[in-house]
């Protein structure tokens, strides 16, 4: 065991508190990476708020960055100094999920929590990460190595916003050149979707947003119109826009008004690609011969549909070559210690992504 500093979530709703915490030496395929950025992810402040339940007390943050600072004796294929990002995606490998190329939908269950309080009591490695510390001991494929020309406050929004949007166009969707898309909700996932629509040929590219601001941020990472949603009936300022219906809409916020209002957008033949993630028990209703009478559908998208060895090395050498923008998804780095002050910020609505720097 070794003693690390981490933020802790004692209670639902409450600040984190920074304090000394046990982390175990890495057995079997797992690797210990010292952290150097975990940038903060809407879902992490979901889970401290209580809005999908849980175990306390936990450690929260699964995006994040560094360098690989130990390793257990069955970790193949990796070293000690390596750079990795660090991700929730944790695969067996040999699950029918994870033998079908599903690494996202692995149903092999994780070992114990690495962590412990400095008592000695347990601690929660949440969504198998615990990254708001300074290290962490994660199975083996929960990492993917980078490379040296990209810096670890960026790298680590490949972990899971950058994953989590392009991911949900062009592999969940599996748009073509020449389609349109709308892109509901112009957030840190959001403008990663526009991203990979830009990336992957998209004719019209529409972001709806509740603000001028981020729909002019929207402009920027490639959308080519932006509707607010608060304007009276926006699916219909759509049409008037582009002259049709999308073929695929890409829900990357949890509210539930965008769900509902999802389906409207579309055109004969699309789908809605279900992204963000409502509060436990939060419902959506549709009316189902709609959906039959045009062939469309919806499906659901976890962390993009990502593949990390397929997908890390592709979109560090996009952003290597100045094609993929990830240092202006960045807006403020923040210590550990300030946290709570960056959590907060988050919360306010105007930040794309905030990271913690070690």
């Amino acid at each position: 065991m070794q003693t690390i500093k981490a933020a802790v979530c004692h209670s639902f709703g409450a600040p984190l508190s920074i304090e000394d915490v046990q982390l175990a030496a890495p057995d079997g395929r797992a690797v210990e990476v010292e952290l150097e950025a975990c940038a903060i992810c809407h879902s992490d402040i979901s889970y401290v708020d209580g809005i999908w339940g849980g175990t306390l007390p936990a450690v929260y943050g699964h995006e994040a960055a560094g360098r690989i600072s130990a390793t257990g004796p069955d970790a193949r294929n990796i070293a000690v100094g390596d750079r990795v990002i660090v991700t929730l995606i944790r695969s067996c490998g040999t699950c029918a999920s994870c033998s079908a190329g599903r690494p996202t939908a692995c149903v092999s269950p994780p070992g114990p929590s690495p962590l412990s309080t400095s008592e000695g009591s347990a601690l929660v490695q949440a969504m198998y990460c615990g990254a708001f510390a300074e290290k962490v001991v994660v199975d083996q494929s929960q990492v993917a190595p980078i490379p040296d020309g990209i810096a670890s406050d960026v790298a680590s929004l490949l972990s899971c916003g950058v994953i989590t949007g392009i991911g949900a166009v062009v592999n969940a969707a599996q748009l073509k050149a020449g389609q349109d898309v709308v892109v509901i909700g112009a957030g840190g996932v959001g403008l990663n979707a526009i991203q990979g629509a830009r990336i992957a040929g998209a004719r019209r590219i529409v972001a709806i947003d509740m603000t001028e601001d981020k729909l002019d941020v929207a402009m920027d990472f490639g959308a080519t119109d932006g509707i607010l949603a608060s304007d009276e009936a926006p699916w219909e300022k759509l049409r008037q826009a582009i002259g049709r219906g999308a073929d695929a809409v890409f829900v990357t916020v949890g509210a539930i008004p965008a769900y509902d209002s999802a389906p409207r957008y579309l055109a004969p033949g699309g789908r809605v690609i279900m992204v963000g993630m409502p509060a436990d028990g939060a419902m959506s209703a549709y009316e189902p011969g709609a959906f039959a009478s045009v062939g469309q559908g919806m499906v659901g998208s976890k962390m993009g549909d990502a593949v990390l060895a397929r997908d890390i090395p592709w979109l560090t050498d996009m952003y290597l070559q100045g094609r993929l923008k990830l240092d202006e998804l960045v807006s403020k780095r923040w210590p550990l210690e300030q946290i709570n002050e960056a959590i907060a910020d988050t919360k306010s609505g105007t930040a794309r992504r905030n990271v913690i720097v070690f």
